[in-house]
């Protein structure tokens, strides 16, 4: 059975039903972003990942109490519901959350939020927006690629039409080779 290390409602050991135990962490699920042998980070952001595991493992404790009453005799003597305790686990740990995350300052998009929510691999939408930043990337470099392209063209229309502008034509120019990065030449 696995249970909060400072939690009020950790059972007796006389009158609890023992949890199957909740699976095993030896190997790393594939999306997981750290191997599971490393430990929790230090500071406030282990704390939550560690609060974090215990609140899955609470409620896997929860989902196979609940399964494991009621497949019970329900007439049988002696047996006592540990639904209950099971939820206040839940709850603490909840509570715990909640009192940490005051300290939090990191905001989370409200989609990433809806996909978990629908089932949804969050990772899918950093994809989608990498893909996404990429393209309008290429669209806009394309864009300035035409217009300085456009603006030669339009000096070099200038300079044959009004030949007396070519002082505040080049000068223009001269300006934006000024203003581009010189490499380090050691």
């Amino acid at each position: 059975m696995i249970t909060h290390p400072a939690s009020p409602t950790s059972p007796s050991s006389s009158a609890f039903v023992p949890a199957v135990p909740a699976p095993s962490t030896s190997t790393p699920a594939p999306d997981s972003p750290r191997l599971s042998q490393t430990p929790p980070p230090t500071g406030l952001q282990g704390d939550l990942e560690v609060e974090l595991v215990g609140l899955a493992n609470a409620l896997y404790n929860l989902g196979t109490t609940v399964i494991s009453d009621l497949s019970r005799e329900k007439d049988k003597p002696g047996v006592g519901k540990q639904v209950g305790l099971r939820v206040n686990q839940v709850v603490d740990h909840l509570a715990a959350l909640d009192h940490n995350s005051q300290n939090i300052q990191t905001m989370i998009p409200m989609q990433v939020l809806q996909d978990i929510d629908n089932a949804k691999n969050p990772m899918l939408l950093t994809k989608d927006r990498l893909e996404r930043a990429a393209t309008e990337n290429q669209f806009m470099n394309g864009k300035i690629v035409a217009i300085e392209s456009y603006r030669s063209y339009l000096n070099d229309a200038l300079l044959q039409s009004f030949p007396e502008l070519e002082p505040h034509l080049t000068t223009h120019d001269m300006m934006e080779v000024k203003l581009e990065p010189t490499p380090d030449v050691p």
